[in-house]
């Protein structure tokens, strides 16, 4: 294993970040090469937690020279991020100097002008500066994965169609419990890669065989345990195992078959955003995994507390797979509370990209 450390100046005089880069070399100039990175919203850590079990595996595999392919990973992907707290509490999502979410603003490029990412660097800002670092380490690869997790979640990805239904290995591997269908269509990392991998020159392509971006939800932000990293890790693994990464021996490759995916995978035209309608307070009555029938109650709000009509009653519209929980139990009119995966398209005033900023 190979560990380089990356340094990006700060916008004020004094202050440096550093970010640190794992390297694992393989054997086999025609084997696939990954990047892997965690922790772009500074405080959502499964994915450290994973990268972290992942190496000590990826270590064993390149001591005994089972690692056919280079395996690139970012533990901690966002130094900027993990320093900025407010009133103790550590921020992550959004960056507080620009305002603008850390997942996002991502440069849209083709894959062959990737070096142009690295031209006069010097003159950008600290997060410019990460992202095009980032996205010009993971343009170096041609599978990639950006793990994030949500608030109170199942195990679920974002996946442009452009590799689908090639990526349900990795779906399968991850046990996920859903998909969601990206459009491609929006500046997050992950869709600024695939936007590089779909154009690879002035041509577009509407599937990339080979080749994967893919933003990996690893359940909440709570949900950083030894048990589930370790098992998660194991899941990345057999997916290296499998797409020609690391030759293994306790892992064979397993035939797609063997991997298939059996959960949804929908559009996120088909994903119902369940909003309160009044602020209060939260009492759920369904939990991230249940299957909810239209008409059945989600939630009360108690808007009112201590009066006989002072709550409001949040009933399921349509029948759909809870993906998704807020960990809030206080929340404002317009606040997220679930994402309900549902078999048809329930939207049509979505406009192109991401579900939430």
């Amino acid at each position: 294993m190979e560990h380089s450390e990356i340094t990006i100046a700060g916008d004020t005089p004094g202050i440096e970040w550093r970010l640190p880069v794992l390297r694992f070399r393989g054997d086999t100039d025609s084997a696939p090469k990954v990047y892997m990175q965690a922790a772009l919203h500074a405080n959502e850590l499964p994915g450290t937690a994973v990268l972290h079990f992942l190496c000590d595996r990826l270590r064993k595999a390149e001591a005994e020279g089972a690692l056919a392919g280079d395996v690139t990973i970012v533990p901690q992907a966002n130094p900027i991020g993990a320093a900025q707290a407010h009133f103790g509490e550590m921020q992550g999502r959004f960056d507080l100097a620009y305002r603008t979410n850390f997942n996002r603003d991502f440069p849209l490029v083709t894959l062959a002008e990737r070096g142009d990412l690295l031209a006069d660097l010097d003159r950008e800002t600290a997060v410019k500066r990460l992202k095009r670092t980032l996205l010009h380490m993971a343009l170096g690869a041609e599978l990639v994965l950006d793990l994030h997790c949500d608030d109170e979640s199942v195990q679920y990805a974002y996946i442009d169609e452009a590799f689908w239904p090639e990526a349900a290995d990795l779906a399968a591997a991850l046990s996920m419990q859903a998909v969601f269908l990206s459009d491609g269509e929006s500046t997050a990392f992950e869709e600024a890669v695939g936007h590089a991998f779909k154009r690879q020159d002035d041509s577009q392509c509407a599937k990339v065989p080979g080749r994967l971006a893919v933003t990996v939800e690893l359940r909440g932000r709570r949900d950083v345990y030894p048990d589930t990293a370790k098992a998660d890790a194991d899941g990345l693994f057999r997916f290296l195992v499998a797409r020609g990464v690391v030759r293994s021996a306790e892992a064979p490759v397993p035939a797609f078959t063997e991997l298939a995916f059996t959960g949804p995978a929908v559009p996120l035209d088909n994903i119902d955003m369940v909003r309160a309608l009044e602020p209060g307070t939260v009492l759920f009555h369904k939990d991230i995994g249940d299957i909810v029938e239209a008409g059945e109650l989600l939630a009360t709000i108690i808007t009112r507390p201590g009066f006989a009509d002072g709550i409001y009653e949040m009933r399921a519209e349509r029948t759909g797979l809870v993906a998704t929980r807020t960990s809030d139990r206080f929340v404002r009119r317009g606040d997220d509370l679930m994402k309900i995966v549902c078999k048809d398209r329930i939207r049509i005033d979505r406009a192109p990209g991401t579900l939430e900023d």
